[in-house]
C-alpha cells in the first residue's frame, strides 16, 4: 500500500515540475515549442537606428544574415523565420534602417 502511495507522489511530483518548466518558458517571451522570438509584440519594438546586438536582444538570432558591402556603405539583413511568420530587418553601417515582416498578414 505504501509503495503505491509513494508512487503516485512521485508521478504527480514529475507532472507538476513538467507544468512549471512549460509555465516558465511562456514567460521567456518565446514559442514554447519552436524556440522563436518572433511575434508581432517583439517586432513592434524593433525602432530605426537600433544596433545589431540590440535587435538580437529582443528578437534573438536570425535564422539568416546577408551582407553586402556597397560603395559608400555597409548593408546587412537579419531575416527571422518560424514557419509561414517572417521578418526583415535591413541594416545600414550596423544600424536599422528598415523592417518588413508578414507578421498579422499570414494565413
Amino acid at each position: 500500500m505504501k509503495i503505491a502511495s509513494m508512487q503516485n507522489k512521485t508521478r504527480f511530483l514529475g507532472l507538476l515540475l513538467v507544468v512549471l518548466a512549460l509555465f516558465s518558458l511562456g514567460a521567456c517571451n518565446r514559442n514554447a515549442l519552436s524556440g522563436s522570438k518572433l511575434n508581432a509584440g517583439n517586432y513592434a519594438k524593433i525602432t530605426l537606428g537600433m544596433s545589431k546586438a540590440q535587435v538580437e536582444t529582443i528578437l534573438g538570432a536570425p535564422t539568416t544574415i546577408d551582407s553586402k558591402d556597397v560603395v559608400i556603405y555597409k548593408k546587412t539583413t537579419y531575416r527571422y523565420e518560424d514557419g509561414a511568420k517572417f521578418a526583415m530587418v535591413t541594416f545600414k553601417n550596423d544600424e536599422v534602417d528598415s523592417k518588413d515582416t508578414n507578421l498579422g498578414r499570414e494565413q
